[in-house]
């Protein structure tokens, strides 16, 4: 019952998040546990630290604690108050930045380490060209040479255009989908070409 209404109020939470900016929360309501499985399925303790990019009520977050990472091997950069707020509260050991993803490459996220995955629940089809290519090339970096990126995307296709990636010199690989979200999600990974099996 407790579960049920910490749901409800989640998604009341990213209605209104929705209503007050449309284009920076992309979706009406938070990811479900399926999405969260999914995108977190390649995921261990061995990739920590790990970076978060709008974690919004931390549907994501809990899905990687549950896979056994530590709560303080998290980054979660958020730009939302109040889904930072609600982040403090719930996972009070992660490490939680109040940013915009766009500004990765002027943070210092990992001093002396390099994050071993990035997980995002941005809404990169809402963004311009110029926004992906620095939430991208900021996340890579963080991360270290066999880090990836894993996002999803409600459209059937990569939520990042081939330009960006060709720039980059990355590879995009669709990981898998699911119906049991609504609406129906694909989750991609994204990581560097020279890293990527032959």
């Amino acid at each position: 019952m407790k579960r049920n209404a910490s749901m409800l109020s989640d998604q009341a939470r990213f209605f209104r998040a929705w209503m007050a900016n449309p284009l920076r929360v992309a979706a009406l309501a938070p990811s479900g546990a399926a999405l969260a499985r999914l995108i977190t399925s390649e995921i261990g303790a061995s990739h920590a630290p790990i970076l978060e990019l709008g974690p919004g009520t931390g549907v994501f977050t809990q899905a990687l604690i549950d896979r056994g990472i530590d709560e303080r091997d998290l980054t979660l950069v958020e730009f939302d108050a109040a889904f930072v707020t609600l982040l403090k509260r719930r996972f009070p050991r992660a490490n939680i930045v109040h940013a915009s993803a766009v500004r990765l490459s002027g943070l210092r996220l990992f001093p002396g380490a390099e994050a071993g995955a990035v997980v995002s629940g941005l809404g990169l089809l809402s963004m311009s060209t110029r926004m992906v290519f620095a939430i991208l090339a900021g996340a890579f970096a963080s991360l270290g040479p066999s880090g990836a990126f894993y996002q999803f995307t409600y459209v059937p296709r990569c939520p990042v255009e081939r330009p960006i990636l060709d720039r980059l010199g990355l590879e995009a690989r669709r990981l898998g989908g699911t119906l049991r979200n609504l609406p129906p999600a694909a989750v991609y990974r994204v990581a560097r070409r020279d890293a990527l099996p032959a």
